[in-house]
């Protein structure tokens, strides 16, 4: 009985194992088995928005000049400290001036000489003028005169020359002719250095203010242009620079645009465009790649978070939308960036609500129930509060065409 039982029960189990089970309901698309999904959502309003677009940068030095010498001789002396602020007209180097103290002593007395010699020349055409026709015939009265201009001419040579030797001599100081911060040496006491070397004694910097050249593409200036032309784009009075450092921080001061773009290179497409910003604290550094941001206007559109939307591959930007109960993806139009938002022009209608929280497996047609939420400054969501949140507006009466 117990072995015939066994056998049986054996048997009823192996047929269960290979009978196939009874197939399961699905749950259809856009349902869920435990019910309709929560997600938070904002409400989406038109409002101005500040057109603004991020070019990289360049930060160029606004004063620079290299030192070499105008004159040859040994370097005895370099009175300047390295990295520190130097005015215009401060000596950098002094080289040995002894060899031309003395061409200048030299090409003086020539000046003596040459004074003495004309004035010589001078009495002389005096004495024959007076003369003349008493003994003094007119050829020698022209003699005189042609001495006396000779003289003239040796004096002016002569004082150039004193002069010359007098620039050589101002020449051994090596003085700066801009204002700013010289750097490092290149030399040492005792170097001997030559006249219009292609090597610089040092360089001085002037970083205060300081400039920022730009690249932008000529294409996007032409749509910038069309916008504008068909109102869609409102410029501003000046364009507002903005400035980012390489450690992220957003600089503290604005720029003023010095040379607009006038010309396209042939080989990127782009303009370069020169800005000046103040940097009394030297956070800008020439050669420094920077980004900056230009706000050209505004134009009326939607913000939309970024972290609600997803781009394919292939670009188009998408989001969710609550209608009627379920979440409805939308392809959106966008006109750049602000902030951490997409700049939408098209796709969605002020009113629509925006799914900003609970996108992760949400899929086009899935049942939702949506929950009011606010973004704070921390990036995060968080509920609205229901009894502190506005009563709807009542609707307005329509309008008679």
């Amino acid at each position: 009985m117990r072995g015939g039982f066994a056998a049986r029960a054996g048997i009823g189990l192996l047929i269960a194992l290979l009978t196939p089970a009874a197939a399961l309901p699905q749950a259809g698309p856009g349902t869920h088995a435990s019910g309709p999904k929560s997600v938070g959502v904002i409400e989406i309003t038109k409002e101005p928005v500040p057109y603004t677009v991020v070019l990289p940068g360049r930060a160029v030095a606004f004063e620079q000049a290299d030192i070499r010498p105008r004159v040859e001789g040994v370097v005895v002396d370099i009175p300047y400290s390295p990295g520190r602020q130097v005015a215009v007209g401060d000596v950098l180097f002094r080289l040995e001036r002894d060899s031309y103290a003395a061409e200048e002593t030299a090409a003086e007395a020539a000046v003596s000489q040459a004074e003495s010699a004309l004035e010589a020349a001078q009495v002389t055409l005096q004495r024959y003028q007076r003369l003349e026709g008493a003994g003094v015939t007119q050829e020698t009265v022209d003699a005189a005169r042609v001495a006396e201009l000779q003289a003239e001419a040796t004096l002016k040579s002569a004082q150039a020359a004193q002069q010359t030797a007098q620039l050589n001599l101002d020449r051994t100081e090596i003085r700066s002719p801009i204002a700013g911060v010289a750097d490092v040496p290149a030399v040492s006491i005792g170097a001997l250095v030559t006249a219009a070397q292609t090597d610089a004694l040092t360089t001085v910097t002037r970083l205060d203010p300081i400039y920022v050249d730009v690249a932008e593409s000529s294409a996007r200036m032409l749509r910038v242009r069309e916008r504008i032309k068909e109102g869609s784009l409102t410029p501003g009075e000046r364009v507002q620079m903005t400035l980012t450092l390489e450690n992220g921080k957003v600089y503290d001061a604005t720029g003023e645009v010095v040379t607009p773009g006038v010309l396209v290179s042939q080989t990127t497409g782009t303009l370069n465009i020169r800005v000046k910003f103040p940097n009394p604290n030297r956070d800008i550094m020439p050669g420094q790649f920077l980004r900056m941001e230009a706000t050209l206007g505004t134009t009326d559109g939607i913000l939309v978070p970024q972290r609600a939307t997803s781009r394919s591959s292939t670009g188009v930007l998408t989001a969710f939308v609550v209608r009627d109960g379920t979440a409805v993806q939308v392809t959106l139009t966008d006109a750049g960036s602000h902030g951490d938002a997409w700049i939408v022009t098209d796709g969605l209608d002020p009113g629509d609500r925006l799914i900003v929280d609970g996108l992760k497996n949400l899929r086009n047609g899935d049942a939702v129930t949506p929950v009011p939420v606010t973004i704070g400054d921390d990036g995060l969501t968080h509920p609205v509060d229901a009894a502190s949140a506005p009563a709807p507006a009542p609707a307005a009466p329509a309008q008679a065409d």
